[in-house]
């Protein structure tokens, strides 16, 4: 017996799927390369309250997407010098695992792109483009056409990305400063 022509695509598709996901680096791999001068990392994830939520909605002009955020202090002795918060979003269809390294005083030192599963779009990970978050604090010059420039073909995961690291510099402004 023949199995019908719909089956036989069906199965040819899902076999035959190309997988574009790369693991560029891991988030061990990501502190160490944000912060080589510190002597210790400590996990120290925060949740925001309601109040906080709304704070990080209005200074970042994105929704603040979560509660529970995972959060690494970067430590020289017992001072800490910075923090690393991990973050994922949708780049056109598929999620970019990214950390986002901060200063004490909540600007951007550093971000990395942990992994990069779409089948375009991966300049977002050449140093140059990174390179323009540095120095940047939350709301200001944080935002594609505003300090940030887009990459032609990778406009989706240019633009969710830098939402991304505006919301953690927002986060970072309201919980992490002291």
């Amino acid at each position: 017996m023949t199995k019908p022509l719909h089956c036989i695509l069906l199965a040819a598709g899902a076999v035959g799927a190309p997988a574009f996901a790369t693991q560029y680096l891991t988030a061990e791999k990501a502190q160490a390369l944000m912060f080589p001068e510190a002597t210790a990392f400590r996990r120290q994830d925060i949740g925001l309250t309601t109040a906080q939520m709304q704070q990080v909605e209005k200074l970042a002009g994105v929704p603040s997407r979560s509660v529970n955020w995972r959060v690494v202090a970067a430590l020289k002795g017992d001072v800490p010098i910075g923090y690393m918060v991990l973050d994922e979003v949708i780049g056109k269809f598929e999620l970019i695992s990214f950390a986002v390294g901060l200063n004490p005083d909540a600007s951007v030192r550093q971000i990395e792109i942990l992994t990069y599963r779409e089948s375009h779009g991966g300049e977002i990970r050449n140093p140059a483009w990174r390179k323009q978050f540095v120095g940047k604090r939350a709301p200001g010059g944080l935002a594609i056409g505003d300090g940030i420039a887009n990459i032609s073909g990778a406009t989706l995961s240019c633009t969710h990305v830098t939402d991304g690291v505006r919301r953690i510099a927002a986060i970072a402004q309201i919980v992490l400063t002291k």
